[in-house]
């Protein structure tokens, strides 16, 4: 039986609520995982393994939410390069790039990650299992 979008939001909510210890109404679909829901890096592999087991996926590393620092095609002296952001956006379909395109930088990257972001992600990995 298929899930529904609904289905996915809420569970994606309550373990983002689990996760950071935030309330549940200030998990909406535009909250910025960081900037909006205080996220540290260490809780981004929290978030991944609670998703996982929650939904019954695997999550591989650097797949929800790639790193470009480390490729000096992708990233440059902190600015993420034309051929990084074609790369983000093939790794990342569900994200909005219209604010980031006009300053990509490494540290906006963050940006990208957004509770719509992740449900996304999760509907998009239970569709091709």
């Amino acid at each position: 039986m298929a899930i529904s979008h609904d289905e996915v939001y809420k569970k994606v909510q309550g373990v983002l609520v689990d996760a950071l210890g935030v309330d549940e109404d200030e998990v909406t679909p535009d909250a910025v995982i960081k900037d909006d829901l205080g996220a540290e890096s260490i809780d981004f592999l929290d978030i991944s393994f609670r998703l996982e087991k929650a939904f019954g996926i695997k999550i591989g590393k650097g797949e929800m939410m790639p790193d470009l620092s480390n490729n000096a095609e992708l990233a440059q002296n902190g600015k993420v390069t034309p051929a990084g952001i074609v790369e983000l956006k093939k790794r990342m379909p569900h994200s909005d790039f219209t604010e980031f395109e006009k300053n990509p930088t490494v540290d906006n990257m963050s940006k990208l990650f957004t509770v719509k972001t992740i449900v996304g992600y999760v509907e998009g990995k239970l569709a091709a299992a």
